[in-house]
């Protein structure tokens, strides 16, 4: 950084926080004699809590006040949870590293009532929190006798309200779960045969300027290979489908040798079609298996779904 300081854009929210913390203490253990200043503020995402999220349009959502912040050279890199991270990034920008992955699967959290109940178990009716379309899709399609109700504000927000009894159970994604100290408050992780997860999630995306070498090189002491190469299938197969993160499209990956093998999941809003397959390929080459999976679920019907989700999510609608 030839002594100037590694300037780092981040969400205020408390597990963004965390998350950038984290990226600053490994940076500085790798490179001690570096100077490290992080810059917090408000997303629209997170100023917005009153709507849906699939109502105000999530094209940069909780990323694009940080990317103006490098575009005019104010900072350096941002930290975002990959699975807020379009796939198209601005002009000028790139995505500079994905860290090791924490667990991605989603997470049943329930209120004290319930703890002896899951997912199978829990009574006709009950209210399960979520604002994900793509969770709701694939809840709704495998258990139809629950209630869905949309929940905003972050982790801490969305607990109490749970704890309070507005909710009688809540899905949230273990990852964050884990890295705000609150894993004890998982209560089930959801088979991916029940939910598929959202792409990119459990990992950080590290986005910086394009050409900036000096930032790459010193971002390389945090790249993980493996869940790299995953998260581009995965966002390869999402841009594929020109989906974004509010649309009911998930995703699983795992390596299997030199494989990489990847399922991919395309459902409607009520939950009553969901089309899934997988594909599989050289890990080597993932975009390519993203988009070849994509083109498989295309030719099954998810062009016809997403259509008619892109119509009635549509801001204003």
């Amino acid at each position: 950084m030839n002594g100037s300081p590694l300037r780092i854009a981040s969400r205020r929210s408390q597990l963004a926080m965390v998350q950038t913390h984290w990226v600053r203490d490994a940076l500085l253990q790798a490179h001690p004699d570096l100077e490290i200043r992080i810059e917090a503020m408000a997303t629209q995402g997170d100023k917005i809590l009153d709507v849906a999220l699939a109502k105000i349009g999530d094209k940069g959502l909780f990323t694009k006040e940080l990317e103006a912040q490098m575009l005019v050279d104010r900072a350096d890199i941002a930290v975002h949870s990959l699975k807020d991270l379009p796939t198209q990034l601005p002009e000028g920008l790139m995505l500079g590293c994905v860290t090791e992955r924490e667990d991605p699967a989603d997470a049943l959290v329930v209120h004290d009532k319930h703890r002896d109940k899951t997912l199978d178990t829990l009574p006709e009716g009950s209210v399960v929190g979520t604002s994900s379309l793509r969770r709701l899709a694939q809840l709704r399609h495998h258990f139809p006798h629950l209630t869905f109700k949309d929940v905003r504000g972050n982790v801490i927000t969305r607990l109490e309200k749970l704890d309070a009894g507005e909710f009688d159970c809540l899905i949230l994604a273990a990852a964050g779960l884990t890295r705000l100290g609150l894993a004890t408050r998982i209560h089930q992780l959801i088979d991916p045969s029940i939910s598929l997860h959202a792409v990119g999630q459990g990992a950080l995306g590290i986005e910086c300027r394009q050409g900036d070498q000096a930032v790459l090189d010193t971002l390389q002491v945090l790249r993980h290979l493996p869940t790299t190469r995953r998260c581009l299938a995965e966002r390869a197969f999402l841009r594929a489908l020109e989906g974004g993160c509010q649309v009911p499209i998930g995703v699983n990956s795992r390596l299997e040798g030199d494989t990489l093998v990847l399922t991919g999941m395309v459902a409607s809003l009520d939950g009553q079609r969901l089309i899934r397959d997988e594909a599989r390929g050289d890990q080597k080459d993932p975009e390519s298996i993203g988009v070849a999976l994509a083109e498989a679920l295309r030719r099954q019907g998810a062009t016809a779904i997403l259509e008619e989700i892109f119509a009635s999510v549509r801001p204003g609608s």
